[in-house]
């Protein structure tokens, strides 16, 4: 029996592969565990149109990442952190600053999709993030930490 995966399933396949398998192991395991559905000709034509549609909108969102990427690369990123005399923060910079700092910028990116490379920074200077905006788009800037 051919079926469509609603998800990935180990030792058979991923999302959305038809895959042909012993007819026991679908009626009685697969469908009714909602791991799959029969593949059908009518359900095989709406799984193909569903793959295309979903390329479109995947290519889309990747072209947007990229064009957050190409303004975030133009940003200058500088934040204020409350240091001692010797420039030893008080606490610690992480992506909330970032982001918080994009935002006043007019660019607002999630916290989750930012990383440091250099955490926990403690010390004043200049660092590098990351922006990982879409699976296949990311972007290194490089921003510094003064005393307020």
């Amino acid at each position: 029996m051919e079926i469509i995966l609603k998800q990935d399933v180990d030792n058979l396949g991923y999302k959305d592969d038809v895959v042909k398998v012993k007819d026991g192991y679908a009626i009685n395991f697969l469908i009714p565990r909602g791991y799959a559905h029969q593949a059908t000709d009518s359900a095989k034509k709406v799984h193909a149109e569903n793959l295309k549609q979903r390329a479109h909108k995947l290519e889309k969102m990747k072209k947007d990442a990229q064009a957050i990427a190409d303004k975030l690369q133009s940003k200058q990123l500088v934040l204020g952190a409350k240091t001692s005399s010797t420039g030893k923060i008080f606490g610690s910079v992480n992506t909330i600053q970032l982001a918080e700092a994009l935002e006043k910028q007019g660019l607002e990116i999630d916290r989750k999709k930012i990383s440091i490379k250099e955490e926990p920074i403690k010390q004043v200077g200049t660092y590098t993030a990351v922006f990982k905006l879409h699976r296949e788009v990311k972007v290194e800037l490089s921003f510094e930490v003064v005393s307020e």
